[in-house]
């Protein structure tokens, strides 16, 4: 938010509004000023034509000159229709949202209207939830997705996370400069201002849009570039318009539970670094799996409260939780959880838009074995199939047989073994952990591209996902992953061992019951430095039988 000091005897909220008014005002010019000059060529038009009646434009030039006045207006306002009609008509984009419908959260929708009655401002038409660590106002008031909502009021859009970590009076005290928005939101030329850019900004995005037929999309093209050269116009002033609004909000606010709003914006810092590592590292694996965990906010609770408990954040955290959740404001938290937790696959990761054959959902109770262990498996397999193919590759490529070796009799140096990934990656040149990483990450695209796509993914410019959570990761991390989930499977085939979660760093093993924190420097050493020794030892220590085949998928 942005904050504004009071001068004189005139209220910061006030201040903020009246630049808000002042910026759509200069909006609206611009409006003006595109029609001014739509309409100009059919005034000098009429003007000729009334000289023509009175006797004063006459002759061959003057006709010759209406001619070509009335041609060039009729284009002009044809454009200038076309231009309007696709401003009106298209569709601005809408948030994917969870509705929360007032009979679901009977609560919650009175806290926001007795907010809104405190601060003096129109309370929000609808609640919605994101599954986000964040919250804004939004106008839905035009048709879209098939919903038509009535009234002038925004809906407020809520970050689930928040609702399950904070408290309900943190979250009032977050909600307040928020919900203060509707006031100036309210305001005549800030509505029209926000039509007329929002309008501009969907008909640019209309020539994108799929499904469009070819004669159709060239003349949006058209549209779309008068559209362009209007939002730019504008585009400066609709910022400054918006940080008006915003600092109205801010100050307005500043008298609602000033001593919380502290603590409460220091959870939300919290939240969002909580979340980031429960999407990252917990959720995407599991989506990666084709299963989707259905209570992602729950979740949210147990990775801060293990974050807060790790690094000593928060003195007074137990006494804090001891307090109402927000949650609690909802008539079934469960259900709610569940919704924003799937459209939370759909927006971060383009997963289904409905649970499937494919696509099942998953128990925080069931995460180990559902997800864990077969990712793991999964991976294992994944490394010996590609070790076979290269095997199969250097064989052929052999000119003549090579001599038997004691190795080629072993059994183990046939079957899918922590022996054989060692004696295939110990070595003081890199060749063979490169040639493995590659054919690695060229199994990974191939099964990447066999995938089903998700159209009901999509967002308004038919890009799916809209928030990838996946980053491009290199051959050698790819590899030491591989030999890490290996090394996991043969701990818990022949070991007490087993696979289980770590709220803040997802997918762990657990050895005597404590999480192992000390494998990846002995993968590394293998994969990087060709060094098997740490490996061994690792091994040795924990009591895994590096010579007995895994059980793969």
């Amino acid at each position: 938010m942005y904050g504004v000091t009071s001068t004189g005897s005139v209220p910061g909220d006030e201040l903020g509004a009246r630049a808000a008014r002042v910026r759509a005002l200069a909006v609206l010019r611009v409006r003006g000023r595109a029609l001014g000059l739509a309409v100009f060529p059919a005034a000098v038009a009429v003007v000729l034509y009334a000289g023509g009646v009175t006797g004063h434009f006459t002759g061959s030039g003057w006709d010759a000159a209406r001619g070509v006045v009335t041609a060039l207006a009729v284009v002009v306002l044809l454009v200038a229709a076309a231009v309007a009609l696709v401003v009106a008509r298209a569709r601005p984009a809408l948030t994917p949202t969870v509705e929360l419908a007032e009979s679901s959260a009977p609560d919650l929708y009175r806290l926001v209207r007795d907010l809104a009655d405190r601060l003096g401002v129109p309370a929000p038409s609808a609640i919605a939830l994101t599954p986000d660590c964040d919250s804004w106002l939004e106008d839905r008031s035009h048709r879209a997705h098939g919903l038509h909502r009535t009234g002038d009021a925004p809906v407020l859009v809520i970050g689930s996370p928040f609702l399950w970590w904070m408290r309900v009076g943190e979250l009032r005290a977050v909600l307040a400069p928020v919900v203060a928005g509707t006031g100036p939101a309210a305001h005549p030329d800030i509505a029209a201002a926000r039509r007329f850019v929002r309008g501009l900004d969907a008909a640019v995005a209309v020539p994108r849009s799929p499904g469009i037929d070819p004669v159709r999309r060239f003349g949006a093209q058209g549209v779309g570039r008068i559209a362009r050269v209007l939002l730019q116009s504008c585009r400066g002033h609709a910022a400054e318009m918006e940080r008006g609004v915003a600092a109205a909000g801010s100050e307005r606010a500043q008298a609602v539970d000033y001593g919380v709003r502290i603590v409460a914006q220091e959870q939300v810092g919290l939240a969002y670094a909580g979340w980031d590592r429960l999407l990252t590292r917990v959720a995407l694996p599991a989506w990666r799996m084709g299963r989707w965990p259905a209570h992602l906010d729950a979740g949210v609770v147990s990775a801060l409260t293990e974050l807060s408990r790790r690094d000593r954040l928060a003195e007074g955290f137990t006494s804090r939780l001891g307090e109402r959740p927000a949650c609690d404001l909802l008539e079934e938290p469960g259900a709610v959880d569940e919704a924003t937790s799937l459209l939370a696959a759909r927006l971060f990761h383009g997963a289904p838009a409905e649970p499937g054959p494919d696509w099942a959902r998953v128990e925080w109770s069931a995460y180990a074995e559902e997800v864990v262990d077969r990712k793991w498996r999964a991976d294992a397999a994944r490394l010996h199939h590609v070790l076979d193919r290269l095997g199969a590759a250097a064989a052929d490529a052999e000119p003549e047989p090579r001599p038997k070796r004691a190795a080629d009799h072993d059994p183990a140096a046939d079957g899918p073994t922590i022996s054989r990934i060692i004696a295939h990656l110990a070595a003081p040149q890199t060749a063979a952990a490169d040639s493995l990483a590659a054919a690695l990450t060229a199994q990974s695209a191939r099964e990447e591209a066999r995938r089903p796509a998700a159209p009901a993914a999509e967002g308004p410019d038919g890009t799916a996902p809209l928030f990838p959570l996946q980053a491009p990761r290199s051959g050698r991390d790819l590899l030491a992953d591989h030999v890490a989930a290996m090394v996991c499977c043969a701990a818990v085939d022949t070991t007490e061992a087993a696979p289980g979660l770590d709220w803040l760093d997802g997918p762990a093993l657990f050895v005597g019951g404590a999480r192992c924190t000390d494998l990846t420097a002995p993968v590394l050493a293998l994969v990087e430095d060709g060094d098997p020794e740490p490996l061994r030892a690792w091994l040795a220590r924990t009591g895994v039988r590096p010579e007995k085949p895994v059980r793969l998928i």
